[in-house]
């Protein structure tokens, strides 16, 4: 066997630039707040753990996001709080890479006002069927013609994201109906989402109460409590982990009086 981040190496690894590691990494984002610099750093062996090449950099892309979420924009609306993380984001992304160039166009296509399904049919023709900017994953796999590949669904998140203009139900509606390996753009933007309205809202917008239980074992094993868990629980964690980051890798502290952390200004 090999271990990370040789795990990731493309001759011992055929689906490096597959749809995984923004799966188990954008997470990175929220536990480094404000600070992608801080927040790539403690993703840099996570996302290599699987993923190379583009794959990074798409995973990276959903990082940037997710750390930046947290910058207080009180009088910005959660569409133009969200377009602008996300051209922020846009920037690590290389120009000359397909990653880049399926942001673009999809963007390109946001602001002339093209319906999000001819835009998700033109994503299709232009990478999936002609193979252009260098996305060759349709013929490299066999099986699906890419349909997990982080290439493809980056494409439609970018589709889900712009034209759901951060509506949670119109978002996850556009990213499901988008096709491809679709429960998965779907719960990174309905993660984004949620984090920034809040549990609170996101109520208000479903109309019911929110289950807290969470059974892992349905698809993993080998977790303490047979894998049952709440949401609260792993939210406590997640602040746990939050404070050493801030302390440790950030030069900021804990407010526990005002519930809060206090952040130098890196700008």
């Amino acid at each position: 066997g090999v271990l990370p981040p040789e795990t990731s190496d493309p001759v011992a690894n055929p689906f490096y630039e597959m749809i995984d590691a923004q799966l188990t990494t954008e997470i990175f984002g929220l536990f480094a707040p404000t600070n992608p610099k801080v927040a790539l750093e403690l993703a840099y062996l996570p996302v290599r753990t699987t993923a190379r090449g583009n794959a990074v950099d798409i995973s990276e892309f959903y990082i940037i996001m997710h750390s930046l979420a947290s910058n207080p924009t009180k009088n910005m609306s959660i569409k133009d709080k969200i377009q602008s993380i996300a051209k922020q984001a846009r920037e690590h992304l290389p120009d000359d890479k397909y990653p880049a160039k399926m942001y673009d166009f999809v963007f390109s296509h946001y602001k002339e006002g093209t319906p999000w399904e001819t835009t998700r049919d033109l994503l299709n023709e232009k990478y999936q069927v002609n193979q252009e900017d260098g996305y060759l994953w349709p013929s490299k796999d066999k099986d699906c013609s890419g349909c997990f590949a982080a290439g493809i669904n980056f494409g439609a998140s970018i589709i889900s994201l712009f034209y759901g203009e951060g509506d949670f139900k119109e978002t996850i509606k556009i990213g499901s109906l988008a096709g491809w390996d679709s429960d998965n753009p779907t719960s990174t933007w309905g993660g984004l989402i949620g984090f920034i309205l809040g549990k609170k809202e996101i109520e208000k917008i479903m109309g019911r109460p929110l289950s807290n239980r969470y059974n892992i074992h349905r698809t993993r094993k080998g977790f303490d409590n047979d894998g049952i868990d709440t949401f609260d629980k792993m939210a406590l964690k997640g602040i746990t982990i939050v404070n050493k980051v801030v302390l440790m890798k950030m030069g900021g502290f804990t407010d526990k009086e005002n519930d809060r952390w206090i952040l130098p200004n890196n700008k």
